[in-house]
């Protein structure tokens, strides 16, 4: 791997566990699905797409989950290993779950529908000896999203019993709310989602999810933030789309404008501002600091297609501050 993707000083300081219950094979339809389209295959996962983000911005990642044993499975895993994720604790189910499939829409202008076929997938059966096992010495962040826990009782008891041990062993615990309304009701999430919140160091959520860690519904959005941060968390990361993001801790709110790049696809952008983030927080930056490096590598995700291929590595980032039109020769 060239040295742009892994700086010789990060290989032995840096090992992130990526937390993953089901990453999924994704079809991407080029047109209505009813009128039988052109589709394109990759793969697709929230927290997959974290830890190759922070595998090629130089830090060690690991993706933990269960893929099935089938020709998508094969495709996840190979992708995975390609992009420098470290797989060693990724199970391939044996009991005939499949691979989850995704299935991606595109409608008129950015506007896309995803349909999940997760339901009784490979991932909705993980279990807590499947992850537990990969929070070992050296492990320095457990990442978590709500989507796992959605698939299923399995899964949710097994992102809870990851979080807890986390926290036993002094592991930065970061957890991405992403909310999936085709996976689950809000009120299901939230009963879930609650008291995951409450074991986290780093709670990441967009502005319109907050409710659903919130201590009550009629909370607003400043009483919430400080709620969290009463209960333990150290930083509370609102995204806000167009608008940037800001992260508060107990000494302020900074806030981060949104690069502004031509938007190709917004799918996977979440994704990549929590593994600009976490890169950010790997290399002890300052929150503000991860703030900027979260929306330059969203940028990255935003500009081109797919949910992961256009991530960055950390002499693409430089790239941003390049006059328009620039060629590089």
């Amino acid at each position: 791997m060239d040295s742009s993707r892994r700086p010789a000083d990060l290989l032995d300081r840096t090992l992130v566990v990526v937390r993953g219950g089901d990453r999924e094979a994704a079809l991407r339809a080029t047109g209505p699905i009813r009128l039988a389209p052109p589709m394109e295959l990759s793969v697709a996962g929230a927290e997959a797409n974290v830890a190759i983000g922070l595998a090629r911005l130089g830090h060690r990642a690991r993706w933990v989950g269960r893929v099935g044993a089938d020709a998508f499975g094969a495709l996840v895993l190979r992708t995975l290993r390609a992009e420098g994720v470290d797989t060693t604790h990724t199970h391939v189910d044996t009991d005939g779950r499949p691979t989850g499939l995704l299935v991606r829409e595109d409608g008129i202008g950015d506007l896309a529908s995803v349909h999940y076929h997760l339901e009784r997938s490979a991932g909705s059966a993980l279990r807590p000896e499947d992850v537990l096992p990969a929070l070992g010495p050296g492990t320095r962040v457990l990442h978590l999203t709500g989507i796992t826990p959605a698939l299923g009782p399995s899964a949710a008891r097994t992102v809870e019993a990851a979080a807890a041990r986390a926290r036993e062993l002094g592991i930065t615990v970061s957890l991405d709310v992403n909310h999936r309304a085709r996976l689950w009701t809000q009120d299901r999430a939230r009963r879930t989602l609650l008291p995951l919140a409450r074991t986290a160091d780093i709670l990441i959520a967009s502005a319109d999810e907050l409710h659903l860690v919130a201590d009550g519904p009629t909370l607003d959005e400043a009483d919430t933030v400080t709620t969290l941060l009463d209960r333990g968390a150290r930083e509370i990361v609102i995204t806000r789309g167009a608008a940037g993001a800001d992260v508060t801790t107990t000494r302020g709110t900074h806030h981060a404008p949104a690069r502004h790049v031509p938007v190709v696809d917004v799918v996977g952008a979440g994704d990549a501002f929590v593994a600009g983030y976490l890169s950010a927080l790997l290399d002890h930056l300052t929150p503000e600091q991860r703030l900027h490096r979260a929306t330059d590598t969203a940028a990255f995700a935003v500009a081109t297609r797919g949910d992961w291929e256009g991530l960055p590595t950390r002499t693409d980032l430089t790239l941003l501050d390049t006059p328009t039109g620039t060629t590089l020769r």
